[in-house]
């Protein structure tokens, strides 16, 4: 009996086009904003929450997919040999995929206000998922025209964060919205990171990324100011006493932004080297997160 492996070569192509480590941009407004619903009320439904994730990731899932579908009818993905498109060379099949989680993400989130019997988590997800077609689908392509950041902030910011913490409370807080502004500017500086090693790609196709329009050098130059702010965001916070004190935990985090800021600093006009610059930017996402997550859940317990 003879077995077949599976080629190193497709696995890692595979395994780029399906980009796991992406998907912490999705939990993480879950994990934050469900941390803070329970440092300030004290309720968490574990239900709920699960439900969110599963739906959260099937979105993002199909904004992926999709966003692979309409890139390759642009032309922008000629050179991209982990599309999901140019791997299967099935458009079709894809896109079908697409909407399929799509559907399903919506359903999740629908199970969760019919449970609730409050539409207002289903309308601003409904938000994020109109906002995520208008950065890539046409006839906008805002992302074409360097508007994809913006989009991009406010879906995985404020918007997700709102939603989140508003599928466990029924209800609002300052302390959900500042932490939305800091997990929003973390995923925007993951896209943002994505398109220094492609600025050919982009000029070929007509789109306009904010790295285009600036530039590699002044680009580069954006992201540690950019990991300031969310510092000083949190400094804020924690000064006001709108953040507990433990949540000061987000500092450690520190190293995660040095080594992004350093990285692409060198290698900004280096596309075999920054190619890997949005994994830089995903360490900081998620260290961020969870030590901003994990402050709050330790101030229910400490006290602080």
């Amino acid at each position: 009996m003879t077995t077949q492996s599976i080629d190193p070569a497709a696995r890692k192509l595979w395994l780029a086009a399906i980009k796991p480590p992406m998907y912490s941009v999705a939990i993480m407004p879950m994990v934050v904003g469900s941390a803070i619903a329970y440092a300030e009320t004290g309720q968490f439904n574990s239900g709920i929450f699960a439900l969110f994730m599963l739906a959260a990731v099937l979105i993002l899932a199909w904004e992926n997919l999709s966003n692979d579908v309409f890139d390759s009818d642009t032309g922008i993905d000629v050179n991209k040999a982990h599309s999901v498109v140019n791997l299967t060379r099935n458009r079709r099949l894809v896109f079908t995929l697409a909407n399929l989680c799509l559907g399903l993400g919506i359903a999740g989130i629908l199970a969760i206000a019919l449970i609730q019997q409050d539409p207002t988590v289903l309308v601003l997800i409904l938000l994020c998922c109109g906002l995520g077609y208008l950065y890539q689908g046409p006839p906008f392509r805002l992302g074409y025209q360097g508007l994809g950041e913006v989009l991009c902030f406010f879906s995985f910011g404020p918007l997700a964060m709102g939603a989140a913490y508003y599928s466990q409370t029924q209800g609002w807080s300052w302390a959900s919205q500042l932490a939305g502004i800091i997990v929003g500017l973390t995923t925007t500086l993951v896209l943002f990171c994505s398109h220094f090693h492609q600025v050919e790609d982009d000029l070929a196709a007509g789109k306009r990324s904010p790295i285009v329009r600036l530039g590699t050098k002044r680009g580069a130059a954006l992201i540690p100011w950019t990991c300031g702010v969310v510092f000083a965001i949190a400094m804020l916070a924690l000064i006001t006493g709108v953040f507990p004190l433990w949540t000061a935990l987000v500092f450690a985090s520190l190293s995660s932004a040095w080594r992004l800021s350093r990285h692409v600093t060198r290698f900004h006009d280096q596309p075999a080297r920054v190619f890997n610059a949005k994994f830089f930017a995903i360490g900081f996402h998620f260290w961020s997160g969870v030590l901003l997550s994990l402050g709050f859940w330790l101030s229910t317990w400490v006290g602080v």
